[in-house]
């Protein structure tokens, strides 16, 4: 068997990729660029706010606040590093698998939180606006931790969409 560096390899896949998407763009029809063109710059605003709000951090950075110790008791629960989360009418279920395991995860998984309504909601930072793969889990306190999902616009997304907007 012949090994191949991955560096390398991943080098290769990422230049294809580049390719691929250079020539479609170049191939494009009008209306097909007028909508990349239109994409691309909703992903500048989006990764603009992002930056502005430091929603690229993993919460707050108030290691005071509920978020933060939340967080410090994260890995207690579980080694694992991916949390399935659960949005329900009483609030928050967080499961993990007991250890870190990379084959059978799902069926291994526990639940290891939870956190009623009153004490945190599942926010999409964007209302909607923007695609992405954040939400954050926002405490009562106003401190909050962001989750990433698998993918963009997830069923959490779509479920945050659903919900009647909140009294101010």
């Amino acid at each position: 068997m012949l090994a191949v560096p991955f560096m390398p390899l991943l080098m290769l896949l990422t230049l294809l990729s580049n390719l691929e998407e250079a020539f479609k763009r170049a191939l494009a029809t009008k209306s097909e660029k007028e909508r990349l063109r239109a994409a691309d710059e909703d992903d500048r605003r989006r990764d603009a706010i992002i930056a502005e709000q430091g929603l690229d951090r993993v919460f707050d950075g108030n290691w005071q606040g509920r978020a933060g110790q939340f967080l410090l008791q994260w890995y207690s629960h579980s080694t694992h590093h991916q949390r399935l989360v659960l949005a329900t009418e009483d609030g928050i279920v967080l499961a993990a698998p007991p250890r870190r395991v990379t084959v059978g995860r799902e069926k291994a998984m526990q639940i290891v939180a939870r956190l009623p309504a009153g004490e945190a909601t599942l926010v999409d930072p964007f209302s909607g606006a923007h695609e992405s793969r954040i939400l954050l889990l926002r405490f009562r306190d106003g401190s909050w931790l962001r989750v990433d999902t698998e993918e963009v616009r997830s069923d959490l997304h779509t479920y945050l969409l659903r919900q009647p907007l909140p009294d101010n």
